[in-house]
């Protein structure tokens, strides 16, 4: 049984992507280094806005003759997160569709035996063995609040360890990556709205976390032990940002899960079909008269490349949050 959970760990990390240390105070949404390995660092300053009407903030695509509500959401949110929900349940009648970003595993029948043994392959040893002794003190700390022995972290490879830290660390504060897509989507089941939510096959990407240099694992690592020892209140912050409006704020939220994941071979090609997908969806909800909604990750929403200046570049109309009435 514990093999099983530490695999459901790693693959639960690995489908994150459609997923930054803690920051004191709000700034630009593009850091001034911009992280070369993260297609989601430079934003769209220009869609960076505060909502003018109650709740979280929208965006509005369209083609003249039909519409589809985004709502960026974010991708790290405390769970049962409250949130006004009433511009959300007014979209949702009459909508023809929601898009959801996706959220569930699809793992192939012969994906899954490779994925299992990819997972064995990490395994081997105690993590905390191989780390100098200063850094093994802080990680005994962090592991020992959330309530894992040495032998759960039973890799000697740094960003296995680092993204199950991450996850455990999540656990621990009642984080989630599901948070609110989850309650969209059984809203939108109750008011009978077809769903459409593509799913992946992740295992390759398993695979992939042990070609991963070194180097940058341990980089991974290092973060996700600094975001752990800082605690959540970073995530708390941008959560109550993001259900008042203030994009700049939910932006703020912390990263370094979404950054380890970056630096997996092939997690770029992957990050660019997922965006292309919601694009494609979304230009499809176009071609019908009315009204869609679509859900879509903040930053991959806003970031130069993604979901928005995609749609732009394509000839739709995109209006911010700023500009509702």
């Amino acid at each position: 049984m514990r093999l099983r959970s530490r695999l459901a760990a790693i693959l639960a990390a690995a489908l994150a992507l459609a997923t930054a240390l803690p920051a004191a105070a709000q700034g630009p949404a593009t850091p001034a280094r911009p992280d070369p390995n993260d297609p989601d660092s430079v934003i769209v300053e220009e869609l960076v806005v505060t909502a003018r009407l109650p709740g979280p903030a929208w965006w509005t695509v369209s083609n003249g003759t039909s519409t589809v509500y985004v709502l960026g959401a974010p991708t790290l949110a405390p769970k049962r997160m409250d949130w006004d929900r009433g511009l959300f349940e007014r979209r949702l009648a009459g909508a023809n569709v929601v898009i959801l970003p996706f959220q569930d595993v699809k793992v192939t029948f012969v994906g899954a035996f490779g994925a299992a043994f990819n997972f064995m392959r990490l395994r081997g040893g105690v993590f905390e063995t191989t780390l100098d002794p200063a850094t093994q003190g802080r990680f005994v700390a962090v592991r020992s609040r959330l309530g894992q022995p040495a032998d759960h972290y039973a890799t000697r490879n740094p960003l296995a360890a680092g993204l199950l830290l991450a996850t455990d660390y999540r656990t621990r504060n009642s984080l989630t990556t599901t948070e609110p897509v989850k309650l969209v989507k059984l809203l939108a089941q109750r008011a009978r709205v077809p769903l459409s939510q593509k799913s992946y096959d992740v295992a390759p990407l398993m695979g992939a976390v042990i070609r991963t240099p070194q180097p940058a694992g341990r980089a991974c690592f290092d973060e996700v032990l600094a975001q752990a020892e800082a605690g959540p209140g970073v995530t708390q912050a941008a959560a109550k940002a993001w259900a008042g409006g203030d994009v700049r704020g939910a932006l703020s939220n912390e990263r370094t899960y979404e950054r380890c994941i970056a630096l997996v071979p092939g997690a770029a090609a992957f990050d660019t079909r997922v965006k292309t997908d919601l694009v494609a969806a979304i230009g499809q909800a176009l071609k019908r008269p009315g009204h869609a909604i679509a859900v879509v990750p903040l930053r991959p929403l806003l970031a130069q490349g993604g979901v928005l200046d995609q749609l732009r570049a394509q000839g739709f109309t995109v209006t911010t949050p700023g500009e509702e009435t």
